[in-house]
Parts: C-alpha cells; structure tokens; sequence
C-alpha cells in the first residue's frame, strides 16, 4: 500500500503554491498517493482586495482538521509572519484541538516549506517555531539535510536549508521562485514520501 500524503499550502501571492506543486511531484515519483489541499483563508474579501491578492485556485480543496486522519504524512507549506508562521496556518492549527484530545494525529509524518521576503527573515525560525505544534500532536517531523547538494550552492541568491525548501519572494513580492529553490522542494516531496513510505511498508509487514 503506497503513503498517503497531503501537501496543504497558504500561499497568497503563488510563491508557496509553486514550491508546493513541486513538492507534490516529487512526492508522487516515490510513489506516494499524494493530494494538495490549501488552508482556509482568514481575511475579508474585502481586505484581500486592498492586498492586491489574486483569486484562490478554485481547483484546490481547502483542508479540514478532519481530512488530516486520512493521511500518513503531511507536508505543509507556508510563508513566514515575523519569523512564524502566518495567521491562517495558526488559526488551522488551533482549530485541531479535538485531534490533539484523541491522539488522531500520533505517529504520522510532516515537513515543512516555507518563504520570507529577505535573506534574513526568519525561514529557519518558521520551520523551528512549527516543531512545537508537531510535538504536542505526536507527529515526526522530518527534515531534509543537505541531501540535496543545492543546497550548498554559493553561486547565486537562493533559500533552502537543512529544515526544508524555501524561498525569498522580495519585499514588493516580485521575485519568483527560482530553479534551485523548486529542485528542492521536489526533492524534499521524493525525500520525505520515501521516508513515509518505508514507515508504512513496515508497519503493514510487522502485522
């Protein structure tokens, strides 16, 4: 039986969505079944606008609490707010007390992506202030290394650490994702589905 894994993005300008639909690529050529779901939205509409935020994909599904159960592993993939996560991953987290109560979510899989405007915005401390959340639901969290060598490229600007893919978007959000920061998103989404997925086919051979 393959690793069942949703990939959940807020992403309000596509940087996320980008290095999250490589994630979902990766993932799947290690033969995971793998589903990308977004975050619900907390911010007015009206709000929004101000923002200049374009539309949500409507072709993507907003995850429930409830949906997580489904899955072996989760990979969640969010920008950074003052070097955590942004409210709308906060507010989701929050509202998953009951799975917390019943333990629903003990011994499953996560990793994190995550974006800041600036070299030094905190995207270390977004995947460091996150672990406190998988600790207290009982998930593993798996970080990816320098298994992907890109890593330690010093050739050009780019994000990426140990913790996991990330990107810089820019102060006005003009600049994209670039293909080193996507190759690693796609490497961790192969990495950590190949983790998930040795899990799973143990478990199934020990019962």
């Amino acid at each position: 039986m393959p690793a069942k894994i949703a990939v959940i993005y807020y992403s309000m300008y596509g940087h996320i969505k980008q290095l999250a639909s490589k994630a979902v690529e990766g993932a799947k050529t290690a033969g995971a079944t793998v589903d990308l779901y977004q975050f619900p939205e907390t911010l007015a509409d009206d709000i929004l606008g101000k923002m200049h935020a374009p539309p949500k994909d409507a072709a993507v599904p907003f995850i429930t609490p409830n949906d997580l159960k489904e899955y072996d592993g989760f990979i969640f993939a969010f920008p950074t707010r003052y070097g955590r996560a942004v409210a709308q991953v906060s507010a989701f987290f929050d509202a998953t007390g009951s799975l917390w109560a019943t333990g629903a979510l003990t011994g499953k899989f996560a990793s994190t992506i995550v974006s800041t405007a600036s070299q030094n915005g905190g995207q270390e401390t977004t995947h460091l202030t996150t672990i406190p959340y998988f600790a207290h639901m009982g998930i593993i969290y798996v970080p990816i290394g320098y298994g992907d060598q890109n890593l330690l490229n010093l050739n050009e600007i780019h994000g990426g650490s140990p913790y996991g893919a990330s990107t810089h978007a820019g102060g006005d959000g003009s600049r994209q994702p670039s293909e080193l920061e996507k190759g690693v998103a796609e490497y961790q989404g192969k990495y950590f589905a190949g983790i998930v997925g040795t899990f799973v086919a143990g478990k199934a051979a020990a019962q």
